[in-house]
């Protein structure tokens, strides 16, 4: 999650004012650019225990990081965040650690900021006997093993997550995600885009699963991550039927985020808890433990990232189906999605693609997918055959934008191709090579 933004207190007047804050975001196509974040699951080489947050822990990381030009962010005296330009690095509930990058025009740029941020982490990891993995899922502790991080925010969703879902603290505690972020060109393509990568989502998922593992053990699941999603909060997860009704567009989903019960809202550098009252009822009457906090254009934008379809609209679309994995695949995700969707054939012929799909589909694939990865069907055809073409439309999208960013689809052709993903590959590592320690999958996912 990322850190708090900083507020605008411009009250609002109707859903319209609401509606105009997701349409600020449209760009011109030469102004589209690519942001990458991913989450890394830390541990200590000794023990393979996660880091606290300190002692020589998370906050010498980020201390460390601060002698590279990243200035802090601070929530009540405590460092949980760096800044360095459009980028920036911030904590999860568990101590995972994310680069949410910058905005960029090519995937070969967001290839090298990975390989930046990775050589500076690993120069301060190093001292402190801490290493990091890609995967989706901590392989070994159990939930009460791991860490908090001091951000006020992360209290009152600890508080809230088991009153609405039974795995809702382990999305925030034990998961680690890989996301790309792109822009939109107006109000139709936003809708279009929405629901290409809405329905592609599944599969991005089952491309990417990588963390078959839980408390040391192998389980029946590809992608646990993908499953603690589908049981951490139904008011704001999941496939959002909306985004698929005839006139779908800002104001629509907009109507529908006044729905999502609330997190918090800042005031005065402090979040105070809004849980038990939606956005409408916010706007309509204050929170409820104090009815002069009134809504802002801050409080919405800050209610935004609280909604965790798997697209989330924002001033951008973030994908947020994919498990955290090697640095290969890190690339490959921003590669798929913007092979996909900023070529006008591309996007044409992935709309037509998935057209056919119905919600119900859709969602009973969504559904499927974390146990049964590309083996899982759609409309009678496995999920595996459905990537080879997904993948050549975004290999003829890179092509055409000319920057040679096909290579970064070859990780994913080479699991469409054998159907093993890489939750597979550490299965069969673990049943033919690690007799069963679970452990040594640190040292071989070790970024």
């Amino acid at each position: 999650m990322s850190n708090p933004g900083e507020a605008d207190l411009t009250p609002i007047h109707s859903v319209r004012d609401l509606a105009g804050w997701f349409a600020a975001g449209s760009k011109p196509r030469d102004q589209w650019r690519v942001g990458t974040e991913h989450e890394k699951i830390g541990f200590r080489r000794e023990g393979h225990t996660p880091p606290p947050y300190e002692p020589a822990g998370i906050a010498a990381l980020l201390e460390g990081l601060t002698a590279k030009g990243w200035e802090r962010i601070e929530d009540t005296g405590k460092l949980i965040g760096l800044k360095r330009g459009a980028a920036s690095v911030s904590l999860e509930p568990g101590g995972q650690f994310e680069l949410s990058g910058a905005p960029v025009a090519t995937i070969g740029e967001t290839e090298a900021e990975l390989d930046d941020h990775l050589r500076d982490l690993r120069e301060v990891a190093e001292p402190l006997g801490i290493g990091f993995a890609g995967l989706g899922f901590h392989p070994m502790a159990t939930r009460e093993a791991m860490p908090w991080m001091p951000k006020t925010r992360y209290a009152i969703m600890r508080n809230y997550m088991p009153r609405v879902g039974d795995m809702g603290l382990d999305m925030m505690l034990r998961t680690a995600t890989v996301q790309a972020n792109l822009d939109f060109g107006d109000e139709a393509d936003m809708v279009e885009k929405l629901r290409i990568s809405l329905a592609l989502q599944p599969l991005a998922t089952a491309l990417f699963a990588n963390s078959p593992f839980r408390e040391g053990e192998a389980t029946e699941y590809r992608t646990l991550r993908g499953l603690v999603w589908t049981r951490t909060d139904p008011d704001r997860t999941g496939i959002p039927a909306v985004a698929f009704e005839d006139g779908f567009g800002f104001e629509r989903f907009s109507d529908w985020v006044l729905d999502v019960p609330m997190y918090f809202v800042m005031r005065e550098g402090r979040f105070v808890d809004a849980t038990g009252t939606t956005f409408r009822d916010f706007m309509a009457n204050g929170l409820p433990s104090d009815a002069s906090i009134r809504a802002t254009m801050g409080d919405w934008a800050d209610h935004v990232t609280t909604v965790f379809t798997d697209v989330r609209l924002k001033r951008f679309l973030e994908m947020r189906g994919a498990d955290m994995g090697s640095a290969a695949m890190v690339t490959a995700l921003p590669a798929f999605w913007v092979g996909l969707l900023y070529d006008d054939a591309a996007q044409k012929a992935a709309a037509s693609l998935v057209r056919g799909w119905s919600v119900a589909q859709l969602q009973a694939l969504r559904a499927d997918v974390p146990r049964r990865a590309l083996d899982t069907m759609i409309g009678g055809v496995p999920l595996h055959e459905v990537a080879r073409d997904v993948l050549a439309i975004a290999r003829d999208g890179l092509s055409a934008r000319g920057h040679g960013e096909e290579r970064f689809l070859a990780p994913l052709e080479r699991i469409a191709a054998s159907g093993e993903t890489q939750a597979d590959h550490w299965l069969r590592r673990n049943a033919e090579e690690w007799a069963g320690d679970v452990s040594r999958v640190f040292g071989e996912a070790e970024l």
